[in-house]
């Protein structure tokens, strides 16, 4: 039995997550990116940016790949957003919080 993967969900827009969603984009997978609030995944977005930015600014990658990997990836703001992924990677920070826990047993 074969199993493709197209749609990668990460949970964690940190140092980690970021990591995980640039590379799979730039492998050709859409990818939701997840995190705690709206605000952490825009920042995680824009470091992505940053990195793309950089790799292309030395000669690693040309900028329509930048370009289309970062169309790759889209926000996913709760983690129903993740329901159609066909891999689901957690990079998050462990949060003990009450609200937190709630949330990921519900899911």
């Amino acid at each position: 039995m074969s199993f493709e993967i197209k749609r990668v969900g990460v949970i964690g827009a940190g140092q980690m997550g970021n990591g995980i969603a640039h590379v799979c984009a730039l492998a050709g997978y859409d990818v939701a990116l997840n995190d705690m609030s709206p605000e952490r995944i825009q920042l995680g977005l824009a470091t992505i940016n940053g990195n793309m930015t950089r790799q292309v600014k030395k000669g690693t990658i040309p900028e329509e790949v930048r370009v289309a990997a970062l169309a790759h990836i889209s926000a996913a703001e709760n983690l129903d957003a993740l329901s159609d992924c066909d891999l689901v990677i957690e990079a998050a920070v462990d949060n003990r919080s009450e609200e937190h826990t709630s949330e990921l047993q519900s899911h």
